[in-house]
């Protein structure tokens, strides 16, 4: 297969994780690591160690506040034997060749508008937007996305271009080439099928659906409010083993995925889907564990959840938010070293997620309270971090019991 399995982190772990990862012997040290124009780093890592990576330990092991994901990257990754020359990959060879034959010249700015990460589920290669952007590209059309597969080894190509404001966050995705756009996704043992035109899949958030495969969840009920393609309701009934959960999801496209996904895996049994706006569900005092796994923010679904839990006993809440800490002022500050710099930046981001869950702790106690007319305690038990969307913002799990008084 084509392309180099990397490991993307943000740059300020990329030390840790490529000291880590060269001692476990799982880095690529025939290649060079690579700075995304995300501002974020790849690191290759070698095929034969890819099935043995569990994201999780290495999360745990190195720089727990950091997120990190698989990915599959092709042109910058150059062979350090080749010391700074153009790499001689597939994809590359067959562009040039193209290119040449359209009577265009390959330099370093076409060069630089190849792929330089992708997202690779079955015979289906999904394209960011961030290639494939120059003018001379369309003068090829078909015969450059067939040039494409055959580099890549795909049979089907698509490309994002942004998320729409569909109401929900539908991805703007084209076809290139094939026929169908359903692909099918391995996470965990767990099968996600869905139609990357109509579907995201959250790549980024391996490190929480692993965390929730681990819960032990049996005998429980638990809701999941904004269940997508079911990237937390499968590991909570495949892996937690609850007993049933409530999947709650609006967009259609989501819905029909999530029901195939439920049959492919084996536990649509244990499994109720509620199709519209969750604020509108018609249940209450069913729940021991509500999932409400959106961002920016899922406060629109407190009230909801709050409704859910079961109120001789209570239950847990597992809240996602982005949450944004700002700056301390540096004016009268004199700079010491980057270490300090990282580590007092660190400081402020713990203190923003620290404040934010005590106000998320004392607003549920509040709604609890309104809701069921009598008083309960909220205990801080975990806050997860999941990833980071950019300097100082930050997406966090707050895990929150809830139990009446």
């Amino acid at each position: 297969m084509d392309g180099v399995p990397c490991l993307r982190v943000s740059q300020c772990h990329a030390q840790q994780f490529r000291k880590y990862l060269q001692s476990k012997g799982a880095l690529d040290l025939n290649l060079c690591l690579l700075k995304d124009s995300d501002g974020t780093v790849l690191l290759p890592i070698l095929p034969s160690c890819l099935p043995e990576l569990d994201l999780q330990s290495l999360k745990s092991m190195v720089a727990s506040d950091s997120a990190c994901e698989i990915v599959w990257s092709q042109c910058p990754l150059q062979s350090k034997k080749k010391d700074g020359r153009m790499s001689g990959n597939k994809l590359e060879k067959i562009l040039q060749e193209l290119c040449e034959s359209h009577g265009e010249t390959w330099t370093e700015d076409v060069r630089g508008d190849l792929p330089r990460s992708f997202q690779r589920h079955g015979d289906l290669v999904l394209l960011g937007d961030n290639c494939f952007s120059l003018p001379l590209w369309k003068k090829m059309d078909e015969e450059l996305w067939s040039a494409v597969a055959d580099g890549l080894e795909a049979k089907r190509l698509a490309k994002m271009s942004r998320i729409s404001r569909d109401g929900f966050r539908s991805p703007v995705v084209t076809m290139l080439l094939g026929e169908h756009s359903w692909v099918e996704h391995v996470d965990n043992r767990i099968r996600y099928e869905f139609d990357v035109t109509k579907c995201m899949f959250s790549a980024g958030n391996i490190t929480e659906k692993l965390r929730v495969a681990g819960f032990d969840c049996r005998g429980e009920t638990v809701v999941d409010l904004y269940a997508g393609i079911g990237y937390f309701t499968l590991p909570y009934l495949v892996h937690a083993g609850a007993s049933h959960v409530h999947a709650c999801e609006w967009n259609p496209a989501a819905v029909e995925a999530l029901q195939k996904n439920l049959m492919a895996n084996g536990v649509s049994h244990r499994c109720t889907v509620h199709q519209g706006d969750n604020r509108q569900l018609q249940l209450c005092d069913i729940a021991d564990r509500v999932n409400l796994g959106l961002i920016p923010s899922s406060e629109d679904g407190w009230p909801v959840a709050c409704r859910l839990l079961k109120r001789t006993t209570g239950g847990i809440l597992h809240i996602h938010q982005n949450v944004t800490s700002a700056l301390p002022s540096t004016a009268a500050i004199p700079v010491i070293n980057d270490a300090t710099s990282v580590a007092s930046g660190k400081t402020a981001d713990r203190e923003a997620w620290q404040a934010w869950a005590d106000d998320t702790a004392n607003h549920i106690a509040s709604l609890l309270k309104d809701i069921t007319d009598a008083q309960w305690i909220t205990n801080i038990q975990h806050i997860e971090h999941v990833k980071s969307y950019a300097p100082h913002v930050h997406h966090i799990v707050l895990d929150l019991e809830c139990r009446p008084s």
